[in-house]
């Protein structure tokens, strides 16, 4: 047995760590089954001294240990060895370490510091401190933040691997700063440089374009704190001895873009300023930081038929790109981002509204390599200007927060691999630092309703648990009882308190707790948890129910006309009372967790009270709701809401809706995350099947057939013509709609936690027709869990990875009774109970796919000539071959030859 994956507060072998009471996790690897941890000890020293030992503790606990040792000193080094043993006899050992930083921010000497210049100067202030060092080096630590985002340089090089730091907080209430080791990079003579841009500090945000939203005046803060060999310490930091000036960055704007000029810009000189600043907002870095995780080279250069050059990276992403180039003295350069290429192939930036995404380079005449600082954008696509006769090299770098990649998700239907591909692009695109609800246009701005809806599936995805930590606290800061919750997070916007989106500061903390066994956010959350939901229950009416105030509804829902609401059909307070009524009972249970059982039973009360009332108003005594809509049916069911005796009809309400649509769904941002759920869950997971493999408007599919590498903020962002949606809100990249991905991750593969931190787990795979094998992994706080399984040919394979020291419940398809399984891995082969062969064609694709294949083609032509000529195949390509038969029922041995053959073709049978 071995010990891997040791972490402390999820970080290996954290640097500047300023938690009191740090916890640490472990997973075991073994090779014998049915493995499970019988005992652990840690061991923590300062050197020799030992500061925690718990001795032998019997437990199989082996994520999230809290230190219960003397108190942690500032920037000290310890020493963590864990030693672990189980039911086998085997024992094994980790040793790893962590160094505190400063845990009382008043402790920090460092001013903020600002500059002198006039509004005229809008170029980034370098501030900058030359120092001398005469003695070896035994520690350097430099602690940094800024109000603004900051670039560190110690000796003319880049200190860290950070971008956009320090992220984006709630400025007047928290601020990160980050740290440093740079004893490497000290020398007898150095000099400390911090260029700090505007960024969301002072910088344009929101739809308005204004700046200055937390300040006017952009400031650093810094302190290097030097050990020396001979036990002597000195501090460098920041002060009005400091000097301030600009450099050949001219101009930087998140939305605007980044101009640099290396030819002919005239440094100015100014004074510093020490500004006023409260040091106890101070907190250490609490999430990833934003990295450079991809570089993308170009897939394709070529002219628009407009006489434009530009250039195709091959997926739309969130960065900026490298330029490598020696231009003449004085050349510029002009790079212009955009998402997609309009219908007839000519660059298209109409997604961007007022961010016009343009970065400026002036050259030197020498070789330059050229990148952003101060700004990101989202893009696949940039139009080039000024580089006639001009060779260059173009990197596109892909910026995010650092988070650690955690599922994988593919299947035999290449299209369904292309959704997954762009899930996982839209959460990286849009998780940096918070998460924005896109990456390209006038907004970036930390949506609460689409962090919420998306969070299940952004937590198979990557390990999410510092990065929603760090926004919780944000979202906690920026909220109170008499506001309730904002809609943007950290809040710009100044709206607050619609169901769906405020009902983040309540979900998001359960969905941490759910998927990594975390009680602390919910610790840390129980505030602006319990008092969002008593923010709605004194916003109630005489009935309990609230009805009152601004709602989005189910927002972008196909059922009512754009230009009538953007909120669907759905009844507004119905979403609201529903999630009203979800999110008390998840308080309750976070009560009953934190042992308050006075509010937990106050809240169960309340529950059965809104129950009630939301029962007499939204249902008759025969179970028909008032919104007889798909997500009006949706969260009937999901959130358990209806009568246990109307849940038969609710749900046949649901599938003739579904049918009466042609077997679409109709969904917004609230339907859409659950609506496959409640199908599986409620005996009709075929339809759900039908739904995820539809491949014309309005589906999942739809966009991939049209190009899309992220998911679009509409069902039609792009419609059939290559035109475009014309409301002026029309993001290529905005990831609400991703949310398919938890069902793919739990009911496709199968994989889903039966108790907090995948401790226990369950595998249920379910099958959909036109996908035949599914291959998924999940690195879960205690290892891999790996779901495997193919139908096909009359035989099903089902293989299965149990990590140690848990156990899991496999429910074999077909089977009626359920496996429990300890560690290792299984695999299970038998035949199918029936023919399950997944053909590719059979009567559930549409029309338009078997036109798509020329054999298809040639069979009509020989077996019915001129059928094909008939107007009526054009409107009829989007149906599905069921559909289709249902209006000429005497064509069916026709399309039944047709698929036939097709399926030979493919070498596949026939369903």
């Amino acid at each position: 047995m071995k010990l891997y994956d040791v972490t402390i507060d999820y970080q290996q072998e954290p640097l500047g760590l300023a938690v009191r009471q740090p916890r640490f996790s472990w997973k075991l690897s073994t090779d014998q089954e049915n493995t499970v941890q019988t005992s652990y000890q840690i061991t923590v020293r300062k050197g020799d001294i030992p500061v925690w030992e718990t001795g032998k503790v019997v437990s199989d606990q082996s994520i999230l240990v809290e230190y219960a040792g003397q108190a942690l000193k500032d920037e000290t080094e310890y020493q963590v060895t864990i030693t672990v043993s189980n039911n086998h006899g085997q024992s094994a050992e980790a040793i790893t370490n962590f160094t505190t930083g400063i845990f009382d921010p008043e402790d920090f000497v460092a001013e903020m510091i600002g500059h002198n210049f006039d509004e005229s100067v809008i170029a980034p202030p370098i501030f900058k401190k030359s120092f001398t060092v005469n003695k070896t080096i035994k520690k350097a630590t430099v602690y940094v933040t800024a109000q603004g985002v900051y670039e560190l340089e110690l000796n003319g090089q880049k200190v860290g691997e950070d971008y956009l730091a320090p992220g984006w907080t709630s400025y007047h209430k928290r601020l990160q700063y980050q740290i440093y080791d740079v004893t490497e990079q000290l020398i007898e003579q150095n000099e400390l440089a911090i260029t700090v841009g505007q960024g969301w500090y002072a910088g344009i945000m929101g739809f308005e374009m204004k700046n200055h939203h937390y300040g006017d005046c952009v400031g650093a803060l810094l302190q290097l704190n030097l050990t020396y060999e001979d036990g002597t310490k000195e501090t460098i930091a920041t002060d009005e001895t400091w000097s301030v000036e600009t450099g050949a960055i001219q101009s930087s704007e998140i939305y605007l873009g980044e101009t640099i000029n290396t030819f002919d810009h005239s440094k100015q000189s100014g004074e510093v300023t020490v500004l006023p600043f409260d040091k106890s907002i101070l907190v250490a870095q609490e999430n990833e930081p934003i990295r450079m995780t991809e570089r993308l080279e170009v897939v394709d250069d070529f002219v628009t038929p407009a006489g434009e050059r530009v250039l195709d990276f091959g997926q739309n992403m969130t960065g900026w790109v490298e330029l490598r180039v020696k231009g003449r003295p004085g050349q510029k350069l002009i790079i212009e981002h955009a998402e997609t290429l309009d219908k007839d192939g000519n660059f298209y930036k109409e997604t961007l509204r007022q961010a016009i995404s343009v970065d400026t380079y002036i050259c030197d005449g020498t070789e330059q390599v050229f990148r952003p600082h101060f700004t990101f954008h989202g893009f696949r696509y940039i139009r080039l200007s000024g580089f006639e006769d001009t060779e260059a090299t173009f990197i596109a770098c892909v910026l995010h927060s650092d988070m650690t990649p955690t599922g994988t998700f593919t299947t035999s239907n290449p299209k369904i691999n292309q959704l997954q591909s762009n899930i996982r692009w839209g959460q990286r695109g849009n998780f940096l630092d918070v998460p924005t609800d896109c990456p390209q246009r006038d907004e970036r701005l930390g949506w609460t309703g689409d962090a919420q809806v998306f969070s299940w599936t952004a937590a198979y995805n990557y390990n999410v648990a510092p990065f929603f930590s760090k926004w919780m606290k944000d979202v906690a800061a920026d909220s109170s009882l008499e506001k309730g919750v904002p809609h943007v997070v950290p809040d710009i916007l100044g709206s607050y308190s619609s169901s769906a989106w405020s009902d983040v500061a309540v979900i998001v903390p359960w969905v941490i707790y759910q998927t990594y066994g975390d009680l602390r956010i919910l610790e840390e959350s129980w505030q602006v948890m319990h008092e969002w939901v008593d923010y709605i229950t004194n916003h109630t009416g005489d009935n309990g129910l609230w009805m009152t105030g601004f709602q989005y509804g189910d927002w972008l829902a196909l059922d009512k006309e754009e230009s009538a609401d953007r909120t669907g059909a759905t009844d507004k307070y119905l979403i609201a009372n529903a999630y009203y009524l979800y999110v008390t009972d998840l308080v309750r249970q976070t009560a009953l967790l934190l042992s308050k059982d006075k509010e937990a039973e106050r809240y169960a009360q309340l529950y059965e009270e809104v129950l009630a009332a939301f029962q007499d108003e939204y249902y008759t005594k025969t179970g028909r709701i008032v919104s007889e809509t798909q997500t009006g049916a949706i969260l009937s069911l999901h959130f358990n809401l209806a009568r246990p005796e109307d849940r038969e009809r609710i749900m046949k309400t649901l599938v003739t809706n579904i049918e009466n649509h042609k077997n679409h769904l109709a969904t917004g941002f609230v339907g859409t995350p659950y609506i496959n759920h409640v199908l599986s869950e409620n005996g009709a997971h075929d339809l759900a099947g039908i739904l995820l493999m539809r491949e014309d408007y309005p589906s999942w599919l739809y966009a991939v057939n049209m190009g899309a590498t992220t998911i679009w903020e509409r069902w039609n962002s792009i419609k059939p013509d290559g035109s475009f949606d014309e409301s002026g809100m029309n993001s290529l990249n905005h990831y609400a709609y991703g949310s398919i991905g938890d069902w793919m991750y739990r009911k496709v593969a199968g994989i889903y936690q039966t108790s907090p931190g995948y401790k226990t787990f369950a595998v249920q795979p379910r099958f959909v027709k036109g996908i035949d094998e599914v291959t998924a992994t999940l690195e879960t706080p205690y290892g891999e869990i790996a779901s495997h399984w193919i139908c096909r040919g009359g035989r099903i394979v089902v293989e299965v990875t149990v990590p140690a020291n848990t156990t899991a419940q496999l429910y074999l398809p077909e089977k009626d009774e359920v496996v429990e399984l300890g560690s290792g891995t299984y695999r299970y082969e038998y035949d199918t109970a029936t023919d399950l062969t997944l053909a590719r064609f059979s009567l559930d694709c549409t029309f338009g796919e078997i036109l798509d294949q020329p054999l298809a083609i040639d069979l009509f032509n020989q077996m019915a000539p001129g059928m094909l000529d008939n107007p009526m195949i054009d409107m009829a390509r989007g149906m599905t071959l069921v559909e289709v038969l249902g209006a000429a029922p005497e064509a069916r041995p026709l399309y039944e030859a047709v698929i036939d053959a097709l399926n030979q073709e493919e070498g596949e049978g026939v369903r």
